[in-house]
């Protein structure tokens, strides 16, 4: 029967890995189709943001969200769209390319499994132990709600899988020609990886110190090892980087513009140390309480079996690797605002990880002949107490330490003694991972049914009203959500938010700067390319469609769980307010010079800064001050009191006086400063007042160069709203 065994048990394992795959994933889309009626959807919106730059590709207009907008960055994952793009190819158009996606995914994990069972039998040389790796890689519904959700994360991880296979193969060289060739392999995957997701960069970095840490190998050998491996990657993210400061004017990609903290303007350093901090213990506890288990008081079985698998010797190098992408995984994707939202999917890479090495782990320490060490066995005994104590803490408050260290390494220690003897060990590992198991049951089917819901939900509302917009034709959609409703309705976009991307004009870091800053771009766009339609949610947009917008329709989700809003609303755009603010109503002269505050274009044409902080958008429509029956729109910026701007004027003749005019707007008593040159010209004085308020000040002859550097100082004691500087002469 052994023999029997050895020669029929690859194809075995292959069947059994195959079954498991297809049965977790006909378990959400036939859930998703029990909830559509039959039709392909996608449980989130940002699925058909890769739809969208895949079918741009295939149309032959690569790193474009939409055929003519122009080179974009905001889809973070530079090869997954290529890759849905061989199926647009192929025939899979419309919703149907959601079919290639699933295909995708499955193959995906498929081959992730098969080449990471390879840490099962390569380290404990068992095959029979890596069966139990399947059912356990698909055990967590959260992750398998990523897998299947038409997202990257599925073919993510067969890159990932590609570096590790790599790895084996550089364990396994003999000769310096072999190894040469298995890092040059791990290059190429490491590539594959960060073009994939760029957070991977650690996850290359993890693979390449592991070979560059090999023994036997020189100084120099490990030197240029990691430069093998981690050399492909570097040069995708500077060439990245380098497309998109030459395209778009941002070394960053629009989706880190967006969505990470340390690119927002008004928080402090602190405010940002904040924000990550409550990220990554979000990221942490939200999967360790809520996806891991219904019951809270078993979470940490989880991550103490995979800690464990430090303690054995077979398996140690290759689970601190795992440890190591985990834990950089979770700090890098904490940076990122979006890690608590979309079923916490930035962090299920971290979380198949974590399943894979908690299955070497029990492969592992089922065994007669396992030793684990007292030491490895007794620290994750301690991270499990901590993680045990947590979930003690008085509900709705924050997780924090609530052990001392000596406690829980007590509690580690007898952990560690009952790891020694294999008659209590193989029970205790058996009976946590039956207890896991059966405490997560109830969570795979909540997921199943989220799925399902949120497919529907993004079909009922999304695609149906991108479906009525291609009945409506227009020239262009201004849209929230740059994802189905630009598919679904295959009309050129623009992307509020930023993502979608417009040519060179910096829409996502206008998306930062609030609505304002936005519209002041669309000013910039020619009126026949500007969007004739709003699809958006009007509870996230304020003014804008009551501003510029007349209402067509109404598209709801009935029992909504994922869209940003019960109904998504289509508008008539209407623009003719935009521009009536750029001339100033004051007499100037011959006009030299014009800032226009909340348009990023000219703040930084003027080296515009402000004090941290402040400097927050505004934008207002009020009575014409040379024809008070017209209006006039225009953004600006607010300046709190005791903060100040700085920017710079130009193209004046020297030494000859000029006026400096303000356009403001305030709602209380302000006072405030203006330097020139690092003098003070004058004080202004500002009233409250319910319409615009343009003021001008004379610049002496002696103070005038061909650029002047102006600084303005709010001395309180209300805000200071500023529109538009201009200089004459």
């Amino acid at each position: 029967m052994r023999a029997q065994f050895r020669r029929t048990e690859g194809a075995l394992w292959v069947l059994w890995a195959a079954v498991c795959t297809i049965a977790s994933a006909r378990q959400f889309y036939g859930y998703m189709m029990m909830q559509t009626g039959g039709h392909w959807s996608a449980p989130l919106d940002d699925v058909f943001i890769h739809f969208d730059y895949a079918r741009a590709a295939a149309e032959g207009h690569p790193f474009e969200w939409f055929s003519g907008n122009g080179y974009s960055s905001g889809n973070t994952s530079l090869l997954y769209p290529f890759v849905l793009a061989i199926g647009w190819l192929g025939g899979f158009r419309e919703v149907a390319i959601m079919k290639w996606a699933a295909i995708v995914a499955m193959t995906s994990c498929f081959v992730t499994l098969w080449i990471a069972r390879g840490l099962v039998t390569r380290t404990l040389r068992s095959r029979a132990a890596s069966y139990l790796l399947p059912p356990m890689f698909y055990a967590i519904g959260a992750l398998d709600w990523s897998l299947w959700s038409g997202m990257e994360v599925a073919f993510f991880l067969l890159t990932w899988a590609a570096g590790l296979a790599a790895l084996f193969a550089f364990d396994d060289a003999r000769t310096d020609r072999e190894r040469v060739r298995a890092g040059w392999l791990l290059g190429i995957a490491g590539f594959f990886i960060v073009t994939t997701r760029p957070e991977g960069a650690t996850t290359i970095a993890g693979f390449g110190l592991a070979a560059a840490l090999a023994r036997g190998l020189s100084s120099r050998a490990r030197m240029v090892t990691l430069l093998r491996a981690g050399g492909p990657a570097c040069a995708a993210l500077a060439a990245q980087s380098i497309a998109n400061r030459i395209f778009t004017g941002e070394a960053s990609a629009s989706g880190a513009i967006v969505k990470l903290a340390i690119n927002n303007p008004f928080l402090t350093v602190d405010e940002k140390i904040a924000d990550y901090t409550q990220n990554l213990r979000y990221a942490i506890f939200r999967n360790l309480e809520y996806h891991f288990t219904d019951w809270v008081f078993v979470d940490c079985i989880l991550p103490v079996l995979a800690l464990l698998a430090l303690a054995m010797p077979e398996t140690r190098r290759y689970a601190a690797i795992l440890v190591f992408q985990i834990v950089s995984w979770m700090m890098l994707v904490a940076l990122n605002g979006q890690v608590r939202w979309q079923n916490e999917r930035y962090t299920m890479p971290a979380v198949a990880w974590l399943l894979i090495l908690g299955a070497l782990a029990a492969c592992a320490l089922l065994r007669r002949a396992a030793r684990p060490s007292i030491a490895w066995a007794t620290i994750a005994g301690a991270v499990g107490a901590h993680v045990f104590a947590i979930t003690l803490r008085p509900p709705n408050t924050i997780p924090t330490l609530r052990l001392s260290w000596t406690i829980a390494l007590a509690c580690g220690a007898g952990l560690a003694l009952l790891m020694r003897a294999w008659v209590l060990r193989a029970p205790i590992v058996a009976a946590a991972l039956l207890v896991a198991n059966d405490h997560e049951v109830a969570k795979v089917r909540e997921q199943k049914w989220f799925f399902g819901r949120a497919s529907r939900n993004i079909r009922d509302q999304h695609l149906r009203a991108g479906a009525f917009l291609a009945e409506l034709k227009p020239h262009r959609v201004l849209v929230g959500d740059a994802g189905a409703l630009i598919y679904a309705s295959d009309r050129p976009g623009l992307d509020i938010i930023g993502l979608g991307g417009y040519h060179d004009l910096p829409f996502a870091r206008a998306g930062v700067n609030g609505l304002a800053a936005s519209l002041e771009l669309i000013e910039r766009m020619p009126e026949s390319d500007r969007p004739d339609m709003l699809a958006i949610y009007p509870s996230w947009w304020g003014t804008l469609p009551v501003w510029f917008g007349h209402e067509i329709a109404r598209v709801p989700a009935p029992g909504n769980v994922i869209c940003g809003g019960y109904e998504d609303v289509l508008y008539q755009a209407d623009w003719h307010l935009l521009g009536t603010g750029e001339q100033p109503r004051v007499p100037l002269g011959r006009l030299r010079d014009t800032l226009d505050l909340a348009d990023l274009v000219s703040e930084k044409d003027h080296a515009y800064s402000f004090s941290r902080g402040s400097g927050w958008t505004d934008m207002k429509i009020l009575p014409d001050l040379a024809d008070p029956s017209r209006d006039v729109f225009d953004g600006g910026r607010i300046l709190y009191a005791h903060a100040s701007e700085r920017f710079t004027l130009g193209n004046l003749e020297t030494h000859r006086a000029a006026i400096l005019a303000f356009r403001s707007a305030p709602a209380g008593e302000s006072h405030f400063h203006v330097r020139v040159g690092g003098a003070e010209i004058e004080r202004v004085d500002l009233a409250p007042r319910d319409g615009w308020d343009e003021r001008t000040l004379t610049i002496p002859p002696e103070r005038v160069e061909k650029t002047i550097d102006v600084v303005i100082e709010n001395d309180g004691p209300g805000e200071l709203p500023l529109f538009h500087v201009w200089i004459g002469q």
